[in-house]
């Protein structure tokens, strides 16, 4: 066994060159990525943070009510807000709500138009499988550390750390959804003599926004579960109480910061589900 262990591949030697290389080529790159990913995340805090928070709470149970049509679920929202800002967790729920939507915006953005590009061309997707498949299992405190040296701490390592989590779930489901229309609708458009532009737009689309708005849910729902993780490299938000409770050992602070993480959860879910 010694020929075995004894000449071990390199994987972390490759990997540090690589990343080295990046760095030394590739700073302006990064830099511009920093400066957009910035002034998103600035703007949408500022959305949710200059109004009142009851103007906030109040918008988001319109919003639930246009969605929805539901009083019962709009009264649960409502409900949700009121016990955060009873609790004295806004600034920090609002803080998380911005690396989400930043997040929903980015996944979203790249999520749907691959993963219907991967519909529309099945070698592309048996391509990006296994690079999905990686993107969702390697620990996220794995590619944490090129974040930081890329992007340094705050909140753009944080939101890039979640985007690379979070992605492959709207490709998966926008794939699904679109692959999954049936060859009779896609036949009928043809004959009535629909262009291919036709045909995603007035049927594969339609037909694919139940996978797609549950892509969405996915992509919020990832998104909240790395809150605490971001907030390891200097992302602001939920996650900070929590890791404050976990080095001080304050199971007081852990459990009602812990508890906040799982109102907000819920709140969104309940917002944003969509039924076929």
């Amino acid at each position: 066994m010694d020929w075995l262990t004894d000449h071990k591949i390199p994987v972390g030697k490759v990997a540090k060159t690589i990343f080295d290389w990046m760095k030394n080529n590739l700073s302006p790159l990064f830099d511009a990525i920093s400066a957009v990913m910035d002034a998103m995340i600035a703007g949408i805090l500022w959305v949710l943070q200059t109004p009142h928070p009851l103007v906030v709470v109040a918008f988001f149970v319109a919003l639930t009510w246009i969605v929805q049509r539901s009083w019962k679920v709009c009264l649960g929202v409502l409900l949700g807000f009121l016990f955060i800002l009873n609790q004295g967790y806004w600034k920090e729920t609002t803080e998380s709500l911005t690396l989400i939507l930043s997040a929903c915006v980015v996944c979203m953005g790249l999520g749907v138009p691959v993963g219907i590009a991967a519909a529309h061309r099945p070698r592309l997707y048996t391509g990006l499988a296994p690079v999905l498949d990686l993107m969702q299992t390697l620990p996220t405190f794995v590619y944490l550390i090129p974040a930081i040296v890329f992007f340094g701490l705050g909140m753009v390592p944080g939101l890039i750390a979640t985007v690379i989590f979070v992605l492959p779930a709207p490709i998966r489901l926008t794939y699904l959804g679109v692959s999954s229309t049936p060859t009779a609708l896609l036949e009928a458009a043809t004959a009535f003599g629909a262009t291919p532009r036709q045909r995603l737009w007035k049927v594969e689309l339609p037909w694919a926004m139940p996978q797609i708005m549950a892509g969405l849910n996915q992509t919020i729902m990832l998104s909240l579960s790395m809150v605490v993780i971001a907030a390891l490299v200097g992302a602001n938000g939920l996650g900070v109480p929590v890791v404050r409770a976990l080095n001080s050992v304050n199971t007081a602070l852990g459990f009602e910061s812990g508890f906040i993480i799982v109102v907000v959860a819920i709140l969104l879910d309940r917002m944003l589900r969509v039924s076929k």
